[in-house]
Order: structure tokens, then C-alpha cells, then sequence
């Protein structure tokens, strides 16, 4: 039986981290691949990745390198590559800097690997994912970013520090952007069951929604970079569904239309949002809709609506991209 493979385009802390936690789990061969300043590093953690296989008793096949034609053949590819935003930076600044980086790597995807699933995790999320999408030119089902996964994570962590019980009976949803764009849904979580509004007051699962929101905040203030570990372990479950065909729901930033009254009617006018995706071996295989109540649609309008502000300022910024 063939293996996946699994290209990661950034091998810094996240795409490194990615690499590990594919290898550890077996999902497949895995391509690790930076700028040609630092193929040494792809390289030195490829190799170091490589040798821990008869440790943990994993058989994938691990390569550093810069050489886009390595890619070739990938099922997956998840691109964490991009600058994070350093002081004094705007929004805007970020953006141009991020969008030329993850325009080179979606034109090298493009030629080498034009049948592959990208996973875009380079920030900031949605308008790099929308990015991915208007160069590689790849139907909207094969493109997707990773940030749900992440925030539901989170969430489910402090609920859990809460209220003392396994993250295994705990199951949360969170909607829209990443970060403090986040919509919580606390009337669809639960402890084994259990409505999470028969647990804890409506301030300590507000207090709950705020840590996740900041999460990432929080982290950067601790250690002086951001989080790597949870993002690319976010990252590797949504390629787990992919390669595995696991048909599993993961809130993944995926493109919308109709869908939450995101774009309703608007045909070829959406945009990536964070849903609840049914990821298989095509992708985002369906969009998984449910009623909301006007408050939890007016949280969601408001996301929405800072999604298109970062997808104006792409095309702002980039005329070729609109």
C-alpha cells in the first residue's frame, strides 16, 4: 500500500513541529522544505527526526531540503511559512510581507504538487488562505486553513483545568476568525453529555472563551515567541482526517457561501471562515450547518465581517489578487 505524502513548507517551529507529530503518528513520507538561507536547518531536523524512527518505531520516509521539486507527488501540504508580525509592524505591514511569501510558495505548489490539499496555517489566517486560493487556483475544497482546531483546543484545555475532568468528555464548538474574531458556542458544549451551562457559571465559561481567545497572547508573553506544539497539533489532525479518509468534523477555515449567510447568493463571492468541516481524502467535503440564534448569527456577521476587511486590504494591496 502506497504511503501519503505529507509536504510541509516552513521548517520553523511550527513546521518542524508538524513533521514530528506526522512522523510519530505514521501518516506518511514527509517533506520538510525551506528557503535555500536555511535548507541546513530542513535538513539537520529532517535527519534528527529520521533517527528517532527506531525509537518510536515509526517507518517514514524524512527530507530537508529547498527544492520545490520534492513536493511532487504530495497529497498534503501544510504551509506554515510567513514572518510573524515584530514591533512597530501594522496589520498592513504584516500582510504585504506574509502575502509575497505565501504567493512564491503557492506558485512553486502549483507546478509541482497541482493535485495536492494545501492547509494554510501562515498568519494572518484568513487572508492568507484566500491568497493560497487565488494563485494556486485550486478548487476551494482543496484549500483550507488551520485555526479552529487550534481555538477548540484551547477552549476545551481551560474548561477542563475548570472543572477538573479528562479533555476526553469534552466536546466545544467556536466559529469565525481566529483569535478575538472567535465566535463561542456554549449552549454546544458539553462534558460527556453534559451542557456545559449545568457545570460552570456564565462568568467562568466566559472567562474560559477570553483565555482561548488570547491563548496565543498568553504564550508569547511567557517564552517571547508564539505557540507551536498546539498549532501544528491542530495542523496534523486535520491531515490525519485527510490521509486517513477519517471523515471527521474540524473546524477548519473553509470556503462558505450560502453557508452561515456568509456570502448568501453571491456565487463565486465567499470567503474562508471557520466552520465545522468534514475533512476526507477530497478535502473540506461538506459544510456542516446548523440553526443559530439571532445573538450567535449577529457574533458571526461581526467575524465575517473583519474577514472581508483582511481580504479587501489583500486585494487592495495585490490588484492581481482580487
Amino acid at each position: 500500500m502506497r504511503r501519503a505524502k505529507i509536504s510541509i513548507i516552513g521548517a520553523g517551529n511550527v513546521g518542524a513541529t508538524c513533521a514530528h507529530w506526522a512522523a510519530a503518528k505514521e501518516l506518511g513520507d514527509i517533506v520538510l522544505l525551506d528557503i535555500p538561507d536555511r535548507v541546513g536547518v530542513a535538513q539537520g531536523k529532517a535527519l534528527d527526526l529520521a533517527c528517532c524512527a527506531p525509537i518510536e518505531r515509526f517507518d517514514s520516509r524524512i527530507i530537508g531540503t529547498s527544492d520545490y521539486k520534492d513536493i511532487a507527488g504530495s497529497d498534503v501540504i501544510v504551509l506554515t511559512a510567513g514572518m510573524p508580525r515584530k514591533p512597530g509592524m501594522s496589520r498592513d505591514d504584516l500582510i504585504q510581507v506574509n502575502v509575497n511569501i505565501v504567493r512564491d510558495v503557492c506558485r512553486q505548489i502549483k507546478e509541482y504538487a497541482p493535485n495536492a490539499i494545501v492547509i494554510v496555517v501562515s498568519n494572518p489566517l484568513d487572508a492568507m488562505v484566500y491568497t493560497a486560493w487565488k494563485v494556486t487556483g485550486f478548487p476551494t475544497h482543496r484549500i483550507m486553513g488551520q485555526a479552529g482546531a487550534l481555538d477548540v483546543a484551547r477552549f476545551r484545555e481551560f474548561l477542563s483545568m475548570e472543572l477538573g475532568v479528562s479533555v476526553e468528555d469534552i466536546s466545544a464548538l467556536l466559529l469565525g476568525g481566529h483569535g478575538d474574531d472567535m465566535v463561542p458556542l456554549p449552549r454546544l458544549t458539553s462534558v460527556h453529555g453534559i451542557p456545559i451551562t449545568d457545570l460552570l457559571s456564565e462568568e467562568k465559561i466566559k472567562a474560559c472563551v477570553e483565555r482561548a481567545k488570547v491563548g496565543g497572547g498568553e504564550i508569547v508573553k511567557l517564552m517571547g515567541t508564539s505557540a507551536y506544539y498546539a498549532p501544528a497539533s491542530g495542523s496534523i489532525q486535520m491531515v490525519e482526517a485527510i490521509v486517513k479518509d477519517k471523515k471527521r468534523i474540524i473546524p477548519s477555515a473553509a470556503y462558505c457561501e450560502d453557508e452561515f449567510n456568509i456570502a448568501k447568493g453571491q456565487k463565486g463571492k465567499g470567503y474562508f471562515v471557520g466552520v465545522p468541516a468534514l475533512l476526507g481524502s477530497k478535502g473540506v467535503e461538506r459544510i456542516v450547518t446548523f440553526k443559530m440564534t439571532p445573538d450567535e448569527q449577529k457574533l458571526m456577521d461581526e467575524s465575517v465581517s473583519h474577514v472581508k476587511d483582511l481580504v479587501k486590504t489583500v486585494q487592495n494591496l495585490f490588484p492581481d489578487l482580487a
